[in-house]
């Protein structure tokens, strides 16, 4: 029979393995409690990652310029939208980014940041077939500015190196129409030039003012190639207006087209009687009223026909010169059945000062070869189109579409 000690003791161990299963049940239970609240935590923790991430995503895909983050190797680790559409076709991520964009000297700027850490950018301009853009490009020379410079170090995957490929092809082109410009304006003007200088040298050294015959042969050479100089500035303050901006204030009003053309013809009379050529004036509706500017579309129509009869100077040469609408669109155009242009040459005709050689003299006063480049430009200002067709000794033709009125 238990004595009172040994039933004590036996209920002490009782009491202390109950209180032992009850701890550790506890620690059991915060053990868990600690698994979960770490797992919420970390999930919490991936989701504001996960977030970041997007966001960052969402505004780099943001940008219309091809951006890149390219990691210690050269291996790229991110690319925006603008980057997977440049170089659409291409697998990006996960590729060092030397064989990711061919072009050796698109690369140029990357490699050396990655090799110095220092920033760098480069300008590059390639040829049609060597675009980052592939078949896709159409633009003929395409230029492109690349920018790399070193991000932070974050983490343990090391520094990475942002790459911005910018396309600077717009630009690119405006600078070199304006030297174009600059040059064959130079060109163009200087030649008219030096021959008055050649003839007022000869007029006034030579004693050519006491022969009037001579002289007046002199002068009248001079005051062509004067024209011509005069013809030229015209030219060229009109096609700068409309390229300045100063389209956007065009003087619109209405006026009858009809009108247009014969002021245009009546300015052209002389040359079209003394060529023999006949015009024709088709219009569904004569009293057909248009919305623009009056006086670029006398510069339209005049530059038309007199590059119609300034390259078929043989008699007999029809030129036609016609206008309907329907119901989306008015439909100008003129025609003749010249010699026409070839069709090599039909790419370049708009381009300013180009001009397609058929048949000029050395004595031959040629045209400024704006007249065309702003035939075209007077009619965009309009929101119009133009587009030209030539069968050769046939028809060319013209044709001016503006939207609905």
């Amino acid at each position: 029979m238990s004595t009172g000690p040994e039933i004590l003791l036996a209920t002490l161990a009782a009491a202390a393995l109950c209180a032992l299963a009850i701890v550790s049940f506890r620690l059991k239970k915060l053990r868990q409690f600690s698994r979960l609240e770490a797992e919420t935590c970390r999930q919490r923790y991936q989701r504001e990652i996960d977030d970041a991430h997007s966001e960052r995503d969402r505004l780099l895909d943001a940008l219309g310029d091809a951006f890149l983050l390219v990691d210690a190797g050269g291996i790229i680790r991110f690319a925006n939208a603008a980057a997977h559409e440049l170089f659409r076709g291409r697998e990006l991520l996960q590729r060092p980014a030397r064989e990711a964009l061919l072009e050796p000297r698109l690369a140029e700027s990357l490699l050396y940041c990655l090799e110095t850490g220092d920033p760098a950018n480069s300008r590059v301009v390639l040829s049609q077939q060597t675009s980052p853009r592939g078949d896709l490009e159409s633009r003929g020379v395409n230029a492109w500015i690349t920018d790399a410079a070193r991000l932070p170090a974050h983490g343990d995957g090391g520094p990475f190196t942002r790459v911005i490929i910018r396309d600077v092809t717009a630009e690119h082109q405006t600078d070199q129409i304006r030297k174009d410009f600059v040059a064959n304006a130079s060109h163009e003007l200087r030649t008219p030039m030096a021959i008055i200088n050649g003839y007022l040298e000869n007029l006034l050294d030579d004693d050519m003012v006491d022969d009037p015959k001579m002289a007046r042969r002199f002068l009248s050479v001079m005051r062509k190639h004067a024209e011509r100089i005069s013809r030229i500035v015209e030219d060229m303050l009109v096609i700068s207006r409309l390229e300045s901006g100063e389209a956007a204030a065009l003087k619109i009003e209405p006026f009858r087209f009809r009108s247009c053309v014969n002021d245009v013809l009546e300015r052209l009379e002389s040359v079209i009687r003394a060529q023999q050529a006949e015009i024709r004036v088709t219009m569904d509706n004569e009293d057909l009223t248009l919305e623009g500017d009056r006086f670029y579309w006398t510069q339209v129509l005049f530059n038309l026909v007199e590059n119609a009869l300034k390259q078929n100077p043989h008699p007999g040469l029809q030129v036609g010169i016609g206008c309907r609408t329907d119901a989306g669109a008015t439909h100008i155009w003129v025609t003749d059945n010249g010699i026409g242009i070839p069709s090599s040459a039909l790419p370049h005709i708009f381009r300013r000062f180009y001009r397609v050689e058929k048949h000029h003299s050395q004595h031959e006063i040629k045209g400024t070869g704006l007249g065309l480049s702003i035939v075209k430009r007077a009619i965009e200002a309009h929101g119009g189109h133009i587009a030209v067709t030539s069968i050769p000794g046939r028809e060319t033709k013209f044709h001016i579409t503006l939207p609905g009125i």
